[in-house]
């Protein structure tokens, strides 16, 4: 699909230019795929939100004084213009400048500036996905680097899960050792540890993204994915909907799913990829199996998935052709027998046997266990499922780690988890406990703008053109920007990565593995911190 001038200059247009922000124009950026190389991605809307607000009285005699004095750009007067323009919010770093003698809010001649807490940005978010992690995670994508202290990016507001979890080093009493140089450091994963003949797959960063459905998201979003996962050697999934005809360019970075519904599911598919994955259920809603409400079921979606435009689409639960192990291998069998090159994954809920499962499922010969936790899921999951049901990923996965390791299978099979994770520390935090990589959803949706207002439900609930079949909200969000910012959270999420696996003395994300004794609980006295550690 191509966006139409008119939309591109919506978003765009910035009035007049804005030197501290600058806006790269969408239409001059080449139609291709992009690489890893970094370029500021901005927000696509004019006045984007920031934590801080800075409020200007009408007194100011737009001398140009708080241009000179604030070095983060919050101010702007374009050369030719006789005022100064509404300062830049997001760009504000807060009380740790504004308080200070040389700030903006000091120096002005007129005393018309005051900054206070950004109403809009408080209201958003919830004690998971706090309103600090949705503008850090922005910020990410926006630059391509780690927020500014100001913003709390590792920790949401929670207490529990990983919230409740630090790494040793960032609490008070603990000696570091020797750090490693980044330029040594090695955050590849491989995912075919079975020896059995199949082609290794690796990828360079232990993240792909999960799986999201031609129905539940827009094109453009599956697109700058995929397009992303290319950039960065990784991987994202199709989810239940189908495999569209457009991502064939990435076939070779695309997983494909099968589930219930089988949706959409065809041996041609199939054939084309490097990994498939059966989903038998879904962390953020076991036993429910899966729902796309009618008015997002459009004739495109129904057309891919082999339906009646217009008609609620449901996915049972469970396989009713599995119930047993011997089953499951069948199901396996006629993967590997369709597609005699590709690995299978078998993406599961965190039930309380949630390790007998993952046995069954090496047993029935899958190369990648996908361990998926509540939490997950877009805003489309009934929270009643999400937080009563399945078993938080961060117990699941040191429960699954160590009766592989028991049973002494743990070197010979990928473990995957996935639901709740939202920055590099939970993704890092989740390989200390045991897993070797993680799948990411949420925060991909979060980097191209999403606001959690949990509409994901409905055709034209999603205000942003993220989680939409409207085609009029879709082309909302250009495929290079959106594309733009994924690669710019992924490359944030490495450095990340990397300055924490040099503090830790580690060489590779694979020494990270099974290692809890490096996090700590958060406590909230350091003296208890180091004592919870030790």
């Amino acid at each position: 699909m191509t966006t139409s001038a008119a939309t591109v200059q919506a978003e765009t247009r910035v009035e007049p230019p804005q030197p501290s922000a600058p806006c790269v124009s969408q239409s001059d950026w080449p139609q291709t795929d992009v690489g890893r190389e970094i370029r500021p991605a901005p927000d696509r809307y004019r006045n984007a939100l920031g934590k801080y607000k800075i409020d200007r009285l009408a007194r100011c005699a737009s001398c140009g004084h708080c241009v000179e004095v604030c070095q983060y750009g919050v101010h702007v007067k374009p050369e030719g213009y006789a005022f100064t323009l509404r300062p830049l919010d997001h760009l504000c770093i807060g009380p740790e400048c504004a308080e200070t003698a040389e700030s903006c809010v000091a120096q002005c001649p007129q005393k018309a500036l005051s900054m206070r807490r950004n109403p809009s940005a408080d209201c958003m978010g919830d004690p998971r996905w706090s309103s600090d992690l949705i503008l850090s995670t922005w910020h990410q994508a926006a630059t391509g680097h780690a927020a500014p202290p100001h913003l709390e990016s590792r920790l949401g507001a929670s207490g529990g899960g990983f919230d409740s979890l630090s790494f040793k080093f960032e609490a008070q009493g603990f000696e570091e050792p020797a750090p490693v140089p980044a330029a040594e450091i090695d955050t590849g994963l491989d995912l075919n540890h079975r020896g059995d003949g199949r082609p290794q797959v690796h990828i360079d960063l232990p993240v792909y993204g999960g799986g999201m459905s031609f129905g539940s998201v827009s094109i453009h979003t599956i697109l700058a994915k995929a397009r992303a996962a290319v950039a960065w050697n990784s991987f994202t999934c199709t989810g239940e909907g189908g495999y569209h005809d457009r991502l064939r360019p990435y076939d070779d970075h695309v997983i494909t799913q099968v589930a219930t519904g089988l949706f959409g599911v065809r041996e041609e598919t199939i054939q084309r990829v490097r990994i498939v994955e059966f989903k038998y259920a879904q962390g953020a809603k076991p036993g429910l199996g899966g729902h796309l409400l009618g008015d997002k079921n459009t004739p495109p979606v129904a057309r891919m998935r082999e339906a009646i435009a217009g008609n609620a689409l449901f996915s049972p639960f469970p396989f009713h052709s599995v119930y047993s192990v011997e089953d499951h291998k069948k199901h396996v069998d006629w993967i590997k027998e369709v597609n005699s090159t590709c690995l299978v994954s078998v993406k599961v809920s965190t039930p309380t046997d949630v390790d007998m499962v993952a046995v069954g499922s090496y047993c029935a010969g899958a190369h990648i266990i996908h361990l998926d936790g509540s939490y997950g899921g877009t805003g489309a999951a009934p929270d009643i499922a999400k937080k009563n049901i399945a078993m938080p990923i961060e117990y699941a996965i040191p429960k699954v780690h160590k009766f592989l390791a028991a049973e002494g299978i743990r070197d010979q099979v990928t473990l995957i988890a996935s639901g709740g994770i939202r920055t590099a520390y939970d993704a890092l935090k989740a390989i200390a406990l045991g897993a070797d990589g993680v799948v990411i959803g949420t925060p991909e949706l979060v980097a191209l703008g999403c606001v959690r207002c949990s509409c994901c439900e409905s055709g034209r609930g999603c205000p942003r053109g993220i989680a939409t079949t409207d085609p009029e909200l879709m082309m909302q969000m250009s495929l290079e920007w959106a594309t733009q910012r994924l690669v710019n959270l992924l490359n944030a999420w490495r450095e990340q990565m990397v300055a924490v696996l040099s503090r830790l003395g580690m060489k590779s994300a694979r020494e990270l593995r099974g290692r809890s004794d490096v996090l700590c609980y958060v406590c909230d006295e350091p003296a208890q911190a180091v004592e919870a550690a030790q």
